[in-house]
C-alpha cells in the first residue's frame, strides 16, 4: 500500500494554505515558461525531418540509418507518455516538469555534439523519453494555476502550441540546416530549456504536491517497453519493409501483440498499476479520448500527405511545400484567445462538432484537387482547415479531462496523449501505404485503357519522345513511352490522393458521434474545482 504525503518544494512541508488555490507570483511569466517548454518539445518532433539527408551525409550513414533519428525519439517518447501518472505520483508534477525540461536541454546538447549516427540515435532516444511527461504535466500545471473560469484559455494556449510547432518545425529546420549547420537544430534548445527550468522552478515554488510512494510494477513496465517499442518500430518501418511480407515485421507484430495483451490484462488487475487504465471508467475521459485519437489521426494524415503530394506530384520544393501548408496555423494563432475565453459559454460538444465539420469540408475540397491546382487554392484550403483546428483541441481536451479527479489529470493527460501519439503513428503508416496501393491499382486500370497498337496513342508517344535530333525511332519511342507512363502514374497518384481525402472527410464526420456521447457539464467539472493538485 502506498503512503500519501503532501509536500511542496524540495520535499519540505508546504507553507501554502491548502484551502486556497495556488497562484504563481507572476502568472504571465509562469505561463510563458510552460508554453515555451511545450513549443520546444513539440517542435523537436518534426524539426529534424528535413535535415535527415544532411545529417546522414555528415555522419557517414545511409538514409535507412538516418530514419532511426526519428524512430528512436518516437519509440522512447511513446514508452514514457503512459508512465506520466506513475512519475508524478513519485516525484510530483512541478519537480518532474522542471527536471524533464532540463534533461531535454542536456539531451539536445548531446544530439548536437554527436559524432556518429549511433551517438545521435542514443541521444535522440534519451531526448524522446524525457520529453514524454512534459506535455501531460504542462496541462496539469496550467489547469492548477489558473482559476476555473480561465482554464479553457490555458488549455487553448497549449493546444495552439501543439498545432503551430509541428508546422514550424520543418521550415525552421530547413532554414537552420541551409544557413548554419544541422547541429544547431538541437543546440537552440539548450538555452531555452535552461531558461524555462529556472523560470518554472521560481514561479511554482511552494506549489503543493500530492506525492505517493508507489511500488515499482516491473511486469507492467517490462511489457509496456517491449510492446510499445515493438509496435512503434513496426509502424515506422512497415512501409519500407513491405509490411507482413517481411519476417522482421511479422516478428515485431507477434512480440507487440503478446506483450501488449499481457500489459493490458496485468494493468487492469494489478492493485497498484504503473499505468492507470482504470481512468477509462470515467465516461467523458473514455469518449473524449476516442474522439481525440480518431480526429488527431485524421489530422496527422492530412499534415503528412499534403507536403508529400506537393513535392512528388506538383514538383514543389520543400520550402514552397512548407509555405503552402503553413496557413493552417494562422487561424489557430488568431482565434485561440477567443476560443479559450468564450467557448466554455457554449456546449463544447457543439464547438467540437463545428471543428470536425470544418475539417471534413476541407478534406472533401481536397478530394476535388487535380494536378493543375494552383498554390493559392492549396493555401486557402489549408487556411480554412485552420478554423477546424482552432476549434478542435481545446473543447475535446476539456471534455476528456472534465470528469477526472485533480490528482488524475497528469496521468489522464499522459494516457490520452499516448493513445493520440499512437493514433498518429498508425495514421502515418496506413495513409502512405494506402496511397501507394491505390496508386498502383489505378495505374494498372488506366494502362488497360491505352492500347499500344492504337495509331493515336503511337503518335502521342512519338511526340512525347521528341527532343534529341540524333535519336533513332527506337529511342524516341522508348523516351515517349517512359514519359507517358510517368503521366499515367501522376494521374493514378492523384486519384489515390482524392480517394484518401474523401475517406478522411467521412472519418471527421464520424468522430462527431463520439463527442456527443460525453455528458456535460465540462469546464465547470474540470479539475473538480481544485487548483492545487490535491
Amino acid at each position: 500500500m502506498s503512503t500519501t504525503v503532501e509536500q511542496a518544494d524540495g520535499g519540505a512541508p508546504s507553507a501554502h494554505d491548502p484551502a486556497k488555490p495556488f497562484r504563481p507570483p507572476n502568472m504571465a511569466l509562469a505561463t510563458i515558461g510552460i508554453a515555451l517548454a511545450m513549443f520546444m518539445q513539440v517542435l523537436d518532433i518534426t524539426i529534424a525531418n528535413v535535415s535527415l539527408p544532411t545529417i546522414s551525409g555528415n555522419l557517414g550513414a545511409s538514409a535507412n540509418q538516418a530514419v532511426w533519428v526519428i524512430t528512436s525519439f518516437a519509440v522512447s517518447n511513446a514508452i514514457a507518455l503512459p508512465l506520466t501518472g506513475f512519475l508524478t505520483r513519485r516525484f510530483g508534477e512541478r519537480r518532474l516538469f522542471i527536471w524533464a525540461t532540463f534533461a531535454f536541454a542536456i539531451a539536445s546538447l548531446l544530439c548536437g555534439l554527436a559524432t556518429s549516427m549511433g551517438m545521435l540515435v542514443a541521444a535522440r532516444a534519451l531526448q524522446g523519453f524525457v520529453a514524454g511527461p512534459m506535455y501531460p504535466v504542462a496541462q496539469a500545471l496550467m489547469i492548477s494555476i489558473y482559476p476555473p473560469a480561465k482554464r479553457g484559455q490555458a488549455i487553448a494556449l497549449l493546444a495552439m502550441v501543439t498545432v503551430v510547432a509541428p508546422i514550424a518545425g520543418p521550415i525552421l529546420g530547413g532554414w537552420i540546416t541551409d544557413n548554419y549547420s544541422w547541429e544547431w537544430i538541437f543546440f537552440i534548445n539548450v538555452p531555452i530549456g535552461i531558461f524555462v527550468s529556472f523560470v518554472v522552478a521560481r514561479q511554482l515554488r511552494g506549489r503543493p504536491e500530492r506525492l505517493d510512494k508507489p511500488r515499482m510494477d516491473y511486469v507492467g513496465l517490462a511489457t509496456l517497453v517491449v510492446g510499445v517499442g515493438a509496435l512503434q518500430i513496426l509502424l515506422d518501418l512497415g512501409n519500407d519493409e513491405d509490411w507482413f511480407n517481411s519476417t522482421k515485421i511479422v516478428v515485431l507484430a507477434i512480440v507487440a501483440v503478446i506483450a501488449l495483451a499481457v500489459f493490458f490484462i496485468w494493468e487492469l488487475t494489478d492493485s497498484d498499476p504503473i499505468v492507470d487504465l482504470r481512468l477509462f471508467r470515467h465516461r467523458n475521459f473514455a469518449t473524449g479520448t476516442i474522439a481525440l485519437v480518431l480526429a488527431y489521426a485524421a489530422f496527422f494524415a492530412v499534415a503528412l500527405i499534403i507536403p508529400l503530394w506537393l513535392q512528388r506530384n506538383l514538383g514543389y520544393t520543400p520550402i514552397w511545400a512548407g509555405l503552402a501548408t503553413a496557413p493552417i496555423g494562422v487561424l489557430p494563432v488568431l482565434l485561440t484567445p477567443f476560443v479559450g475565453k468564450y467557448a466554455t459559454r457554449f456546449d463544447l460538444r457543439i464547438v467540437a462538432s463545428l471543428a470536425f465539420i470544418a475539417m471534413a469540408a476541407t478534406s472533401f475540397a481536397r478530394a476535388g484537387f487535380n494536378l493543375d491546382v494552383d498554390f493559392e487554392r492549396v493555401a486557402m484550403v489549408q487556411l480554412w482547415m485552420g478554423l477546424g483546428v482552432a476549434l478542435f483541441f481545446m473543447p475535446v481536451l476539456t471534455i476528456l479531462l472534465s470528469d477526472l479527479e485533480p490528482h488524475e489529470i497528469a496521468s489522464g493527460s499522459g494516457v490520452a496523449t499516448f493513445f493520440r501519439t499512437l493514433g498518429g503513428s498508425f495514421a502515418a503508416s496506413l495513409t502512405t501505404w494506402a496511397w501507394n496501393q491505390r496508386t498502383v491499382i489505378h495505374h494498372a486500370q488506366l494502362t488497360e485503357h491505352i492500347p499500344a497498337a492504337d495509331p493515336v496513342i503511337r503518335q502521342t508517344v512519338e511526340a512525347l519522345g521528341q527532343g534529341d535530333p540524333g535519336s533513332g525511332p527506337g529511342q524516341v519511342l522508348q523516351r515517349g513511352a517512359l514519359a507517358l507512363d510517368h503521366m499515367i502514374f501522376q494521374q493514378a497518384a492523384q486519384i489515390g490522393f482524392n480517394e484518401i481525402f474523401h475517406l478522411l472527410g467521412i472519418l471527421f464526420i464520424g468522430v462527431i458521434a463520439f463527442v456527443w456521447l460525453a455528458r456535460p457539464p465540462f469546464a465547470a467539472k474540470m479539475g473538480g474545482g481544485a487548483a492545487s493538485g490535491h
